[in-house]
């Protein structure tokens, strides 16, 4: 399989003719279908009732129907049983919990991790059948992905559907207006807020509280990329022993503790949802917020007219360093226990099909995980994922590879402990102990 190394963006995604922008995955015919009547990968019989659980978040559910619908098409004898919506994760937990899950499951949205069902035994090990997965042109699908599969001691639990990446969001139109420089590193975005907040008297910097895993995956992630690459950013992940004391992850830390101190961050972020936070960033409460590729999608409801969606990687570099992409996928995967995997097999070969992912890209304004798939021509293409795309190609931006997510036992103990550490009511010295703890308690417990 090939790996992914640190290397800029534009080495990434030049190779695919996929970034005439930042879009994903949507329908199209069966006539690309991936194994015809069970074929291919799928070696039994390809028939019965396969469930699937997808979260419905800002991405939508409109991707999702219409591969359904188009899967039962290309397999007559399959009923698919959806099992969605934006709680779905918690609605199913008992389900997950008692042995009986779906056959299929999209991990994303809050309540799921996927490193947490690995460690719980609750995904079937697919690295063996994934290497024998052909596309429809032949070629392998292992060696077709933007970002290789995420791996846990060797091995494969799941198929990267989505490619989605954190960044900084801001008003384009608004700054404009007003003059305001977009940063490009970590000196001229602290100098950039204090402009904003002399103009408009606002706190410049909005995130969620009550998701301080945004936080996390949208600043800090590239933060610690910047700092120490891929070696620093995993070792952050996988709460190495004295990682959390290492000279990267202090001079972060300490960059952060600048903005609290300075008054950048708002400090009602704590009771907020993503969406409330959202809706502040909206409404010009707030210039500048971490989200993925989804926010346009997701708040397009509650979007202001003139409003133009401004993309930047978080910049959380140094002067003079290149800013930095964490790519954060979706994953599909097939569960242990599943009662119909041959079927669950079929619809994930069917669901990585090229047409598929310049309908997402429509849809949803994000990649599906595929390389050669050409949007530069898709007349529907969002201006924010041209002037995404522009910035990727610069060749003034660096991506760095995490090996797999962060253990929910970590993130959700370290992310209480920063939102403390954003309302400023502890140091960098104290939040830094808390998370080596809540690392260390998670060695031991493995």
């Amino acid at each position: 399989m090939k790996q992914l190394q640190n290397r800029r963006f534009t080495g990434v995604l030049a190779s695919v003719a996929v970034l005439g922008m930042l879009a994903g995955c949507g329908s199209g015919s069966t006539g690309e279908g991936g194994s015809e009547g069970g074929g291919g990968s799928a070696d039994g019989e390809v028939s019965g009732t396969l469930e699937i659980q997808y979260f419905v978040g800002g991405y939508g559910d409109e991707w999702w129907k219409t591969v359904i619908a188009d899967f039962e098409k290309e397999y007559p004898d399959v009923t698919v049983e959806q099992h969605s919506g934006p709680n779905i994760n918690q609605e199913m937990q008992t389900r997950w919990i008692s042995g009986d899950p779906p056959d299929v499951v999209y991990i994303d949205g809050a309540g799921i991790s996927q490193t947490q069902m690995v460690e719980d035994g609750q995904l079937m090990d697919i690295t063996e059948w994934i290497g024998g997965v052909e596309m429809p042109d032949g070629t392998s699908l292992s060696d077709s992905f933007i970002v290789p599969p995420d791996e846990y001691d060797g091995k494969i639990y799941s198929l990267p559907l989505i490619f989605d990446t954190w960044g900084t969001w801001y008003d384009q139109a608004w700054f404009d207006e007003n003059g305001w420089d977009v940063p490009k590193d970590f000196p001229s975005w602290m100098d950039s807020m204090e402009q904003i907040q002399k103009d408009e008297g606002i706190a410049p910097f909005i995130t969620t509280g009550q998701y301080p895993y945004y936080f996390s995956r949208g600043v800090l992630y590239p933060a610690f990329a910047s700092a120490g690459g891929d070696r620093l950013l995993n070792a952050v992940i996988d709460g190495e022993e004295g990682v959390w004391k290492s000279d990267g992850v202090m001079t972060v830390m300490n960059r952060v503790k600048e903005m609290v101190d300075a008054g950048y961050v708002d400090q009602g972020f704590a009771g907020l949802s993503h969406t409330q936070s959202q809706s502040n960033f909206l409404q010009h409460d707030n210039a500048y917020i971490p989200v993925g590729f989804w926010l346009p999608n997701e708040m397009a409801n509650d979007t202001p007219e003139g409003f133009e969606f401004g993309f930047i990687p978080s910049p959380m570099n140094a002067e003079g360093d290149p800013m930095v992409l964490v790519p954060d996928l979706r994953s599909m995967a097939i569960a242990e226990q599943a009662e119909n995997p041959e079927a669950a097999k079929a619809f994930a070969e069917f669901a990585f099909q090229k047409q598929y992912a310049k309908s997402f890209a429509e849809m949803s304004g994000a990649l599906i995980n595929i390389e050669g798939v050409d949007l530069s021509e898709e007349p529907n293409v969002p201006e924010y994922l041209k002037q995404a795309n522009e910035l990727i190609n610069s060749g003034e931006v660096d991506v760095h590879h995490k090996n797999h997510p962060m253990s929910s036992d970590m993130e959700l103990p370290i992310g209480d402990a920063l939102v403390k550490f954003l309302l400023g009511e502890t140091s960098v010295e104290q939040f830094t102990d808390e998370a080596a703890s809540i690392a260390e308690q998670y060695r031991n417990s493995q």
